[in-house]
This record gives structure tokens, sequence and C-alpha cells, in this order.
């Protein structure tokens, strides 16, 4: 019995990082095959991410290939240890040896679980989290200057991004009367007047899903709890005007919206 263990837990040592690496590896290609790596890094560290993955990959089936059985490896060379070991108590030599299995188990089932659970995007809950356009979007985005003289084609392919980007720098109702909105993102409610009035929102990450930080335009509808619900992909079409509400701190909303329902998008996140 003893032997057994100790072949288990030399195993274990030699062979634990190498057979979790694999699992992360191959999750990450396949993630990269099927798209939905974007969920979780910028799209211009994929092709990077990808090759180093395959590169990491061969160098683990070398290491299979070219491992050779070797007896005197398989045991600690010290033969106190040895000695210690065959003169310590049948459970503490099974402690250790099954702590080192129940971890490696728990590392490869969480690994193995981004192969079976579909990765999702992230909600509303991290908006809470987060705050919404707490990130300080500005010019650099979308310059005031440069929507003074945009065309209305221009501002129909605004993101919600650069309408907040816009809002941060000028809540004069003026400068946005006659220019169209028709942004897509999922809804979260306003925290300060929650029954009439929600975001539409998106995530904008700069690295990966980690840094991914919530930006939305205010949207006036009393009552939209009835039909949308919290995190629920929306596209909304209207104009900016003075808000309303007596409790949001928003000078500005889209007021008389069309709000429909719609699919996530392949990139639910802005970059």
């Amino acid at each position: 019995m003893p032997k057994n263990f100790a072949a288990i837990e030399a195993w274990l040592d030699r062979w634990r990082g190498v057979v979790l690496g694999a699992v992360v590896l191959v999750v990450t290609i396949w993630l990269a095959w099927t798209n939905q790596l974007v969920l979780y890094i910028h799209p211009r560290y994929i092709v990077f991410t990808l090759v180093m993955s395959l590169i990491g990959l061969v160098f683990v089936v070398a290491s299979f290939v070219t491992q050779r059985p070797d007896v005197e490896h398989d045991h600690d060379p010290d033969p106190d240890h040895d000695l210690a070991f065959s003169r310590s108590s049948p459970a503490s030599r099974r402690v250790p040896t099954i702590l080192a299995f129940a971890a490696f188990a728990l590392s490869a089932m969480f690994a193995l679980s981004l192969l079976v659970i579909p990765p999702s995007t992230l909600t509303s809950a991290t908006v809470d989290q987060r705050a919404i356009n707490s990130t300080g979007v500005g010019s650099e985005i979308q310059s005031i200057d440069a929507a003074a003289v945009a065309s209305n084609d221009s501002f129909a392919s605004f993101t919600v991004l650069d309408w907040a980007s816009l809002l941060g720098q000028s809540s004069d109702a003026n400068f946005y009367e006659g220019k169209p909105v028709d942004v897509v993102g999922f809804v979260t409610a306003d925290p300060d007047d929650a029954e009439n009035i929600f975001y539409v929102s998106r995530f904008i990450v700069t690295c990966c899903a980690v840094d991914a930080q919530p930006v939305g335009v205010p949207v006036y509808l009393p009552g939209w709890a009835d039909s949308f619900a919290i995190d629920q992909w929306v596209r909304v079409t209207g104009e900016f005007a003075p808000n309303v509400s007596r409790m949001s701190t928003q000078p500005l909303a889209i007021r008389d919206p069309t709000v429909t329902t719609v699919d996530v998008p392949d990139e639910p996140y802005l970059f």
C-alpha cells in the first residue's frame, strides 16, 4: 500500500502541471476556433493567444512523447525520505496524496467546465459593481467638434460608447436636436429612477473581460420593466431631449423611443 500511494504521489508531482496545462491550452484553442474567445479578451490579442497556445500544446505533446519511464525518478531518491515514509502511519501517508489528487481533479473539472458550460457575456450585475459611465470616456472617443459637423448618416452609426462620450462633454439639448440615435445594448435600470428610466448599455474592453467597463445612455420610458427585462438586448431609436424625470440625475435622455428586442451581437463588447 505505501508503495502504491508513493507511486500516485510521484505521478501527480510529475504530470499534474503538464496535464492541467494541456487542458487549459485545448480549451483556449477551442474557444478561439468557435469564436468565443472574444468574450474573454480583446480581438487584437486572439491571434497571439491562439499561436502561443498551439506552440504550448506542441511542447506538452513532446513532453509526453519523449518522457521515458525511470524508476529512479518515480520515487524520491532520498533514502531518509523513503525511511520516514515507510515508518509513517497509513493515514498520514494518504492525506497528502488525497489532497493532491483532489486539487488536481478540481482544477481539471474547472478547466473542462469551460467546454461544457457555454461562455456568456457580462451582465448588469457587473454594471452594479463598476458603476456605469464611470470610466471618464471623453473627446478621444467622439468629440463635440466632430459631431457638430457630422451628417445624419454618421449619427446613425454611432454606438452607445460614442453617445456616452458626447453626453459626458455636453448636456446642451440644442446640440442634440435633430440628431437621430440608433443604438443596441442590454437593459440596465437607472439607480435613481428605475420605474421610468433604463440605460441601454454595453461594456468596453481594453484588454480582457476583467477590465471591462460599462457605458450607457439613458432612455426615458415609464413602465419599461413591464415590457423589457434586465439584461435583455434591445435596439433603441429616437432623439435626446431634456430628461423630465424628477429623480434622475441625467440632464438628457432618449425621449419617445422605439424599443425592440434583438439577439446578442456576435461581438457584444465595444473595443
